[in-house]
């Protein structure tokens, strides 16, 4: 494991030089960095699971069943999302056309008591987002910037992800379905340690 002898600072580089890794993942990132999506980042498994591949010897790529874009766009209408999503949807050819999901976080608070179970205040940006995910492991978003550099955003820093630790989100508690989550996550990477 890498995680408590690295500063925040190497453990964000190390993250950046495991993305630059998983090809597809670059594409990924690539094409909807060009594509011009407003504030947007890639989040949670593709991140975190990649760190855990790297980390377990493991293949880039595996476990991962999508690619979460969040961008945020202030017209909260399902018509202007509706429009993003079928943008970017068209940039991609299968499998990618299919695990390349996108979502507009400034939405977030309109469906997620019905998804979740819980309220959500609206956010104010992308980056408000990863905060509220149910585990500091998973709060984690990337973007490739126009020069070709990866901005990392971590919520509750990278820690977690390198030491393959998962816990609830501080002030969260254990979110709707953790159990199942958890029992999912453990059965593709046994080496994982739950933190209740």
């Amino acid at each position: 494991m890498a995680g408590p002898q690295m500063t925040e600072a190497e453990r964000e580089a190390r993250l950046v030089e495991i993305l630059r890794d998983n090809d597809t993942l670059m594409q990924v990132l690539r094409t909807v960095r060009d594509i011009g999506l407003p504030d947007w980042r890639l989040f949670s498994g593709s991140v975190y699971q990649s760190v855990w591949n790297a980390q377990t010897g493991r293949p880039a790529g595996f476990g991962t069943k999508d690619y979460d874009i969040g961008y945020f766009d202030p017209d909260t209408s399902w018509d202007a999302e509706d429009v993003w999503i079928k943008r970017v949807a068209a940039a991609f050819d299968e499998p990618l056309k299919s695990q390349v999901e996108v979502r507009n976080q400034a939405r977030v608070h309109l469906w997620a008591p019905q998804k979740f179970g819980e309220d959500f205040a609206p956010l104010l940006c992308t980056d408000d987002a990863p905060a509220r995910f149910v585990a500091p492991a998973f709060a984690v978003g990337v973007r490739l910037e126009a020069d070709d550099s990866i901005s990392v955003h971590s919520a509750y820093g990278l820690a977690d992800v390198f030491d393959m630790v998962i816990r609830p989100t501080p002030r969260r508690g254990k979110a709707k379905g953790w159990d199942k989550i958890i029992a999912k996550l453990k059965d593709r990477w046994p080496e994982l340690t739950v933190a209740d």
